[in-house]
């Protein structure tokens, strides 16, 4: 049995606490949360530093910008460390952590959930076997709109940029999938829930495999394109089923998440649809993480750590900060 503590006691964080409790494998240590009106069935604690307990692996799902002091604190203290996404508040805090944790000795797992879906390990495994080829390019797409309350009093009113909330994701998709990403340039859309806050825009990407590829993205238009929507992941996000990522090559194109797999020679002759059979999911991401932190606290090769997850951070404040440098709406007339 796994002994896990569980640090932050928001949303996420409470989801994997209820993840913790109700695996044969694991028990829950506690929570340590500052806030004392948090209910929860297991013990309470203010913060790490008052846990006595013995602890084999922290979950950190505290706000992004202390993910790397609470990390270090953890791999202080000699426990394996699950921290959310993004991995850290910027690259440099990511390289302090990670050199903590090397310092330490201790093993680390990145909470990019995505790479936990079969269909999307399954879309890996056929690009690597050249199902289509060599990648030419692909085209991702991201539309949702976010209600009025998720900004309302709170810091995402200014700084709640889908970037770093939801793009990260995309981006470490493409990573996974696809290949690193070595150059980016990025357009910045209007702003129109009449704030300075990023809300929509267009990337460009350059990959090392020497493919190409965008991301067109918003948080202000109702849509059935998007990866929460189009695998149903996200109980808050109503499920549509459509693809929100098409990729092609030289033999042919296949799209995500149906996994709809087309081939083909010229467009002389109509590419055909190809039979795949699709993986299905037995259990929630979430919980398959679980499992693979349980594994790499005795050792495995983590599917994402610390050192591969600042790679993803370092694109997103790439794209970031290129958005920020142009007025809000640049090209609009």
């Amino acid at each position: 049995m796994k002994r896990i503590l569980v640090v932050g006691g928001g949303l996420i964080g409470m989801r994997h606490a209820q993840a913790v409790m109700h695996h044969p494998d694991c028990a829950l240590v506690g929570l340590a949360d500052p806030d004392p009106t948090i209910q929860i069935d297991a013990p309470r604690f203010s913060c790490m530093g008052s846990v006595e307990a013995e602890v084999d692996g922290a979950i950190i799902a505290t706000p992004t910008h202390l993910h790397a002091d609470h990390g270090i604190e953890a791999a202080q203290r000699g426990w394996h460390v699950l921290i959310e996404k993004p991995v850290a508040g910027s690259v440099g805090d990511a390289q302090r952590l990670q050199a903590a944790l090397q310092g330490a000795g201790v093993q680390s797992l990145v909470g990019h959930h995505r790479r936990y879906h079969r269909s999307l390990q399954q879309l890996r495994g056929k690009i690597a076997e050249g199902a289509i080829g060599r990648v030419i390019n692909v085209s991702l797409l991201w539309a949702m709109r976010k209600p009025d309350s998720y900004f309302q009093q709170n810091w995402r009113t200014s700084d709640g940029s889908p970037v770093m909330i939801n793009l990260v994701h995309d981006i470490d998709v493409l990573r996974f999938v696809i290949g690193e990403i070595t150059q980016i340039a990025a357009l910045r859309g209007a702003s129109l829930r009449e704030s300075e806050r990023i809300e929509s825009g267009a990337i460009a990407l350059a990959f090392d495999t020497g493919a190409t590829g965008t991301i067109s993205f918003t948080d202000a238009a109702p849509s059935p394109w998007g990866f929460e929507a189009g695998t149903g992941e996200n109980p808050n996000i109503g499920t549509t089923g459509q693809d929100m990522m098409w990729i092609t090559g030289t033999q042919g194109a296949i799209s995500y998440p149906s996994m709809t797999l087309w081939q083909g020679q010229d467009w002389g002759t109509a590419a055909t649809r190809q039979p795949l059979e699709t993986p299905i999911q037995d259990q929630p991401p979430l919980a398959a993480q679980l499992d693979h932190f349980l594994e790499v606290i005795d050792g495995a090769a983590p599917l994402i750590d610390v050192a591969d997850a600042a790679r993803t951070l370092e694109i997103a404040t790439m794209i970031e900060e290129t958005l920020r440098a142009q007025p809000a709406g640049a090209g609009y007339s």
